[in-house]
């Protein structure tokens, strides 16, 4: 027996036979689930170091998923799949109105899961600090796939996330976009790797946040499309909407695209901040690749290609490198066939390798990776 066994037992001891032992972390560290009512326990009991790891299937919870348990900078929660298991979480049989998935929680890691057919948002992280969300799916829902809302929403990182089909019928198409960052404030927020598409409203909308968010190597494409019939459909359809409500924010995005949005490929949407756009592409949006006419943008060496009209500037906009700026050329690009940017993600989860919209310059465009 262990010395520290022997210490276990004498402190148990001295406290009584009538009061249980804590278990140590490593006892209480793996839960493997294989029902949904484990899974729905397993996230609402999960401690600090807590790895919950979901079996095979298609879970249909009758409830949002919830947690408000902290981890730790050094003792992260985690919920993945078992193994390389391929996991589902369907929110078919939760009530109209219901989210998926609903955390208020600091040091949760998220990977490998896809959230489907949810009545309202897939999920959403609510004043959440120093999250990881990666290699997730949010497909199909009733509103925006994934949210981060709420003050104190900070260091969040949102990496390798597809969402898409979002589709909000009671407001025809208003509301759902593939992330938002929305009704909230905190900063170090990071959005990388992203594809975002065929949902009702915006690929990616930071209605009503406070705080900068940086994105970077994310496509944003076929959004606000009226895929659903809807008679008084009323989808904005921009690939990134950089703000609204009021308030002035300097978001950052870089190395990323939009095509063939209904809306614009990137707008301030009101914001007169000075958001910062660098290195990107807007190719075939409907109505403009930039619109940025009011506020006090960056723009730097970004390339609209097809766009109803190619970028809307403001006095207060810094235009620098851009292929409608002065003496700047527009180069050929290899391929406008999107197809191969649908196909499956490499793996390490990273966006497929693909030659749409790429040039080879090193000065100008997304490099479309």
């Amino acid at each position: 027996m262990s010395r520290r066994t022997v210490l276990s037992l004498t402190a148990a001891l001295a406290l009584g036979a009538g009061l249980a032992v804590i278990p140590t972390q490593a006892q209480a560290a793996t839960v493997v689930v294989s029902t949904t009512t484990d899974l729905t326990n397993a996230i609402k009991n999960a401690t600090a170091g807590t790895v919950i790891q979901v079996r095979a299937g298609t879970y249909y919870p009758t409830a949002t998923l919830q947690s408000t348990t902290n981890g730790s900078s050094s003792s992260r929660i985690h919920l993945q799949p078992y193994g390389s298991e391929t996991v589902k979480i369907d929110g078919s049989n939760l009530p109209d109105g219901d989210w998926i998935f609903k955390l208020t929680a600091d040091y949760w890691t998220v990977s490998g899961i896809t959230f489907q057919n949810s009545p309202d948002s897939a999920v959403v992280c609510q004043s959440c600090a120093s999250t990881v969300w990666e290699n997730i799916k949010t497909i199909n829902g009733g509103d925006s796939g994934f949210t981060l809302t709420g003050d104190s929403t900070t260091n969040n990182t949102v990496r390798n996330i597809d969402s898409y089909g979002h589709y909000d019928a009671a407001t025809h198409g208003e509301n759902a976009d593939g992330i938002a960052v929305k009704f909230g404030s905190g900063s170090g927020n990071l959005i990388t790797g992203a594809r975002l598409y065929n949902n009702s409203d915006d690929g990616l909308d930071f209605w009503s946040f406070s705080s900068p968010v940086t994105v970077e190597h994310t496509w944003a494409m076929g959004n606000g499309k009226n895929r659903w019939s809807d008679s008084a459909f009323a989808g904005d359809g921009n690939g990134y909407k950089l703000g609204g409500d009021g308030e002035v924010v300097a978001h950052v995005v870089n190395n990323s695209a939009a095509w063939d949005n209904a809306g614009s490929g990137f707008t301030e949407n009101s914001n007169t901040g000075a958001i910062v756009i660098n290195r990107t592409t807007a190719y075939a949006n409907v109505k403009y690749g930039y619109y940025f006419a009011t506020g006090a943008a960056r723009l730097g060496k970004n390339l609209a290609v097809g766009n109803g009209s190619s970028v809307s500037k403001g006095s207060s906009v810094v235009s620098a490198g851009n292929n409608w700026d002065s003496g700047i050329s527009t180069p050929s690009f290899r391929s406008t066939d999107a197809s191969t940017t649908y196909n499956s993600r490499q793996s390490n989860g990273a966006l497929p390798v693909t030659t749409f919209l790429t040039t080879g310059s090193t000065t100008i465009g997304a490099t479309m990776d």
